[in-house]
């Protein structure tokens, strides 16, 4: 278990209120409560937040989604449980997560095409750019998860 090294929240609380406020700004109704929260689980899961991890776990569970859905989100290439439109959403998110590592090419790009607008696909990535702030602030300050 890890111990927090540095209140982010208190020491900076005008960006922490800052992005607070685009997190919950984020449009769920367009993309849809369920898809943003797997999206946010997952590109938690890659990024190495346990804190995210756990608290999109529990929303996810809140949903009433499935646990075993929940569970194989980590394999959701092999998993049956995932829609194509969830297919193309976690393909998408876990490619621009890896920028600069990785470039989203014109084939992945055409996938996501198929199930989401550009307005979706915007705002897609403004899941992802949240999730990798968070993620990065919690990890980078060991914040841990609630018992």
């Amino acid at each position: 278990m890890s111990t927090l090294r540095y209140n982010y929240f208190q020491l900076s609380q005008k960006s922490f209120q800052n992005l607070l406020a685009l997190s919950n700004g984020l449009n769920r109704e367009l993309l849809g409560k369920k898809l943003v929260d797997l999206v946010l689980l997952r590109v938690s899961q890659i990024n190495g937040c346990g804190f995210c991890i756990d608290m999109h776990y529990q929303d996810l569970l809140k949903m009433d989604v499935d646990p075993r859905h929940v569970n194989a989100v980590a394999g959701w290439r092999e998993a049956p449980f995932f829609s194509e439109r969830e297919r193309a959403a976690l393909e998408w998110s876990e490619l621009i997560n890896a920028i600069p590592v990785r470039d989203p090419d014109d084939a992945a790009f055409g996938r996501v095409k198929e199930h989401f607008s550009d307005e979706e696909i915007a705002e897609l990535g403004f899941v992802v750019a949240v999730i990798r702030s968070w993620n990065m602030l919690n990890v980078a300050s060991r914040n841990p998860i609630p018992r």
